[in-house]
């Protein structure tokens, strides 16, 4: 019986790979949801023990959606080197296909991918078994972020490779056809952990939060609060030479996980927003990740909501924390990525002293309000994923989709919620319960014709 509560309770990994068709649906599936709803997950294989969350190897979770029905469910794990026990260090150096490939899953150029920061991408079939791993056509030499960025405008993929040594931050952008068009070194970043960046109409936005390498911690991920990092924000120009003409501006001490947006507002300063943690939250989940003695909460129940609002002529930035809600895994309507939005989502977490619950939240930007969705006792909601409804005119008109951990009936389900409501429209029961994640996407049956 094991301690380690990432191995514990909603995030049990499941022990086998399994396929059902016809699942059981309640309510009405809209039409337009045709497609494929991919979650990626740590799960290591039975008998091994990572040490540390981010350790486990990775299995994605698939539902296919078509017509209004709830074709298949499958799982499987994405077959790397590391999924065999190969170490990511060698004598020669970092192995960068010996990936967990357990933090993400995109799709670009008609390409399945699911993400590791420190590796590089494996390519997944459209049933979810594994292709190898993509380098894109050997262009790619350094890790790529788990968290790249797609512009809705001109379909390029912006991504980063990021290292505990120099180079410490490589820039590349992608373009529409899944060819690099463009990579460079960025001046002035350091070994701070970097595992999201956002994306603006006409720049790139990196974050150093205020941890950083730590060759000292030994759970296989090296990285540690140090007072002594300063945190800042990198403004790059979007553009061949951009990163010759990167700005970097000092912020208060905490660490941003994910961003949930970042724009130009209509004075030309930049906005971003994102949950951040202190000192004191990011060791919370620090101990919760690496199953540390005496850790008494899970994670992200300190991390609340900041915006930063960066003045490029003043050379200043003002900041705020502007919900006391504990919250991760923001989102919103990518149509908007980069531009300025009203509507964002968020997974709701119970505080360090465990009040609270788990829901799935939406912001309204312009008044203020914050609405709730309560998913029930003992459930666990996955990061909420938009998806535009037919014909859809306002911001919010589309769905949610989420898939829940329930522990009293050891089950799991897709949840497809009103996105202007957050009103629950259908739910598709799955054959298992599905261990909790970390990130997904939703893969239009469109976006797969490419190929």
């Amino acid at each position: 019986m094991t301690s380690k509560p990432y191995l514990t309770g909603h995030y049990t990994p499941v022990a086998d790979e399994i396929s059902a068709t016809g699942l059981r649906t309640e309510g009405t599936l809209p039409p337009e949801l045709t497609g494929r709803l991919i979650r990626n997950s740590h799960n290591p294989k039975p008998g091994v023990t990572p040490a540390h969350w981010f350790k486990g190897s990775g299995m994605v979770h698939g539902i296919r959606l078509r017509d209004g029905r709830a074709e298949w469910y499958r799982n499987r794990w994405v077959r790397t080197p590391a999924l065999d026990g190969a170490p990511y260090m060698t004598d020669d150096g970092p192995d960068m296909t010996a990936s967990t490939a357990g933090t993400h899953v995109i799709e670009h150029a008609g390409r399945l991918l699911a993400l590791c920061e420190a590796n590089f991408p494996f390519e997944l079939t459209p049933d979810l078994d594994t292709v190898g791993v993509h380098d894109f056509g050997g262009k790619l030499r350094s890790a790529m972020t788990a968290h790249p960025k797609t512009d809705p405008v001109t379909g390029e993929l912006h991504f980063f490779g990021s290292s505990p040594f120099p180079p410490f931050l490589i820039h590349h952008v992608a373009d529409a056809e899944g060819e690099i068009v463009h990579s460079a070194e960025v001046p002035g970043a350091t070994a701070s952990l970097k595992h999201d960046f956002a994306l603006t109409r006409h720049h790139v936005v990196f974050i150093e939060g205020t941890v950083t390498f730590d060759p000292t911690e030994h759970s296989g991920i090296p990285y540690g609060w140090n007072d002594d990092q300063p945190a800042r924000i990198g403004v790059m120009p979007r553009g061949p030479r951009g990163a010759e003409r990167i700005r970097w501006f000092s912020i208060e001490p905490g660490n941003m996980l994910h961003a949930a947006n970042a724009y130009e507002d209509d004075q030309g300063r930049i906005v971003l927003e994102g949950p951040t943690v202190d000192r004191e939250g990011f060791q919370l989940s620090w101990n919760w990740w690496v199953g540390a003695p005496g850790r008494g909460t899970e994670p992200n129940t300190r991390s609340f909501t900041r915006r930063w609002i960066i003045d490029l002529a003043q050379g200043s930035v003002d900041e705020q924390i502007i919900d006391d809600l504990a919250v991760e895994f923001p989102t919103l309507n990518e149509d908007f990525l980069g531009t300025e939005h009203r509507y964002q989502y968020a997974v709701s977490f119970p505080d360090q002293d465990g009040y609270g619950g788990y829901g799935i939240v939406k912001y309204d930007r312009t008044t203020g309000a914050r609405r709730i969705h309560q998913v029930g006792d003992a459930r666990l909601p996955s990061e909420a994923v938009f998806v535009p409804a037919a014909g859809a005119t306002r911001e919010d008109d589309g769905y949610l989709l989420t898939v829940t951990s329930d522990l009293k009936q050891d089950a799991s389900a897709l949840l497809v919620l009103d996105a202007s409501g957050l009103d629950r429209i259908a739910t598709v029961h799955l054959p298992r319960r599905v261990t909790a994640g970390i990130h997904g996407s939703w893969i239009p049956d469109t976006a797969l014709d490419r190929n």
